[in-house]
C-alpha cells in the first residue's frame, strides 16, 4: 500500500474535481472494508443452494474478518482484499441439519477456483453426511459464483469515480482551470510554516486517540524527536528541529509545523497537512505516561477540518502508531 516516504509520498490524495489529482497521477486509496462486509452479507444471507432434490440455505454470516482497499495509481486500479468467512447453513426436511461453511483465504492472491471451502456439520448423522456430501460436491460451485460476484462488484461497482477524467477528456474542467493551476502550484511549492490564516471560517473537530506501547517513556519520546528514528518509521527523509519553535517536515513535507512544547512526558505541535486550506494549522498534544509494564500515549488533535476527521484518524493509526510498532518492535496490545 502507499506509504508516506515511498515514491510520491502524501497524505492519501482526496478525489476532487479541482484538479488536485490531475490525470490520476497521484496514488489515491479508497477503503472498501465496510462496503465489502455489506456486499458479502447481501450476497450470502438467505442464499439457497439447490440441486439433487436438496436445498440448503445460508442463514447467517458468522465471521467476516479481513480488509479490502482499492488504489488508483496513474489511472490504474490495484486491488487488495483478504477475507476469512464463516457461513452458517441449514437443511430442513424431515429433520433439521445445520453446519458451517469456512472460507479462510479469499484474497487477490488466489484465483476463485483456488479458494478453500470447507463444509462442516454441527452433528454427524447419516442424513447430515448426505447433505454435507451434496454441499461438498455441488454446493461449492454455488459459493464460488457468489465470491466471483463480490470480486466483480468490488472492481466495477465500488470503484466508480475513482479514475477521474483527464483534462482533455472533459471540457468542463477548463471552467476550473485557474483554480486547478493555483492548487497544483500550492501542492508543489516548497513547504514553509507561516502564520497566515484562511480568509473564511473552517468547521473543525477534535480527534482523540489512546495507544499502548511496550517501551519506556523516554524511548517513545526519542522516536518522535530523533531524526534517524523518525526517518525509520516514516521511511523517508525528514526535517526535524526538536526544540521549542523548531520546525518539522515529514512524509515529503505533506505533514509539517513546529514544536510548541517539548518534554519527555508531553509534546505539543503546531501541525498541518499540506492539503488543508492554506494557512490553517491544528494543535497536536501527545501526553506520554509510563506505566508499570508499558507506556500509554494519549493524542488530542484539535482544529482538524471536519471533512478530514475520518482520514486523519485512519492516518494516525496507519502512518504513526502501526508504523512505530512495526519498526521498533514496541508490540501490539489486544
Amino acid at each position: 500500500m502507499a506509504k508516506w516516504g515511498e515514491g510520491d509520498p502524501r497524505w492519501i490524495v482526496e478525489e476532487r474535481p479541482d484538479a488536485t489529482n490531475v490525470n490520476n497521477w497521484h496514488w489515491t486509496e479508497k477503503n472498501a472494508c465496510a462496503w465489502s462486509k455489506e456486499k458479502i452479507k447481501e450476497l450470502f444471507k438467505n442464499f439457497k443452494i439447490e440441486g439433487d432434490e436438496m436445498s440448503a440455505k445460508i442463514t447467517d454470516i458468522e465471521t467476516c474478518d479481513g480488509e479490502a482497499v482499492v488504489n488508483n495509481r496513474k489511472g490504474k486500479l490495484i486491488f487488495f482484499y483478504e477475507w476469512n468467512l464463516v457461513l452458517k447453513w441449514v437443511f430442513s426436511k424431515d429433520k433439521t441439519i445445520e453446519g458451517k461453511i469456512n472460507i479462510p483465504n479469499l484474497s487477490e492472491e488466489n484465483d476463485i477456483s483456488e479458494v478453500d471451502i470447507e463444509i462442516t456439520l454441527k452433528s454427524s448423522t447419516d442424513e447430515g453426511e448426505a447433505v454435507k456430501h451434496f454441499l461438498h460436491t455441488k454446493g461449492k460451485e454455488f459459493i464460488r459464483e457468489r465470491l466471483k460476484e463480490y470480486v466483480a462488484a468490488l472492481k466495477q461497482e465500488f470503484t466508480k469515480g475513482m479514475i477521474l477524467p483527464k483534462k482533455d477528456e472533459n471540457q468542463a474542467i477548463t471552467k476550473n482551470c485557474k483554480t486547478a493551476i493555483n492548487v497544483k502550484a500550492q501542492m508543489n511549492a516548497t513547504v514553509v510554516s507561516n502564520n497566515k490564516t484562511p480568509g473564511y471560517k473552517i468547521s473543525t473537530t477534535t480527534v482523540k486517540q489512546q495507544q499502548k506501547f511496550q517501551c519506556r517513556a523516554p524511548e517513545f519520546f526519542n522516536v518522535l524527536t530523533t531524526t534517524e528514528m523518525v526517518q525509520a518509521f516514516t521511511k523517508g527523509p525528514v526535517r526535524l528541529e526538536p526544540t521549542k519553535n523548531g520546525k518539522f517536515e515529514l512524509f515529503g513535507g505533506n505533514i509539517h509545523g513546529e514544536f510548541v512544547e517539548l518534554s519527555p512526558t508531553k509534546i505539543v505541535q503546531k501541525w498541518r497537512c499540506k492539503q488543508w486550506p492554506e494557512g490553517h494549522f491544528s494543535e497536536v498534544v501527545l501526553d506520554i505516561n509510563e506505566k508499570s509494564d508499558h507506556t500509554e500515549v494519549v493524542l488530542t488533535h484539535t482544529g482538524v477540518p471536519s471533512s478530514e476527521e475520518d482520514s486523519t484518524k485512519e492516518n494516525w493509526d496507519r502512518y504513526y502508531w502501526d508504523a512505530i510498532k512495526r519498526t521498533f518492535g514496541f508490540g501490539y496490545f489486544m
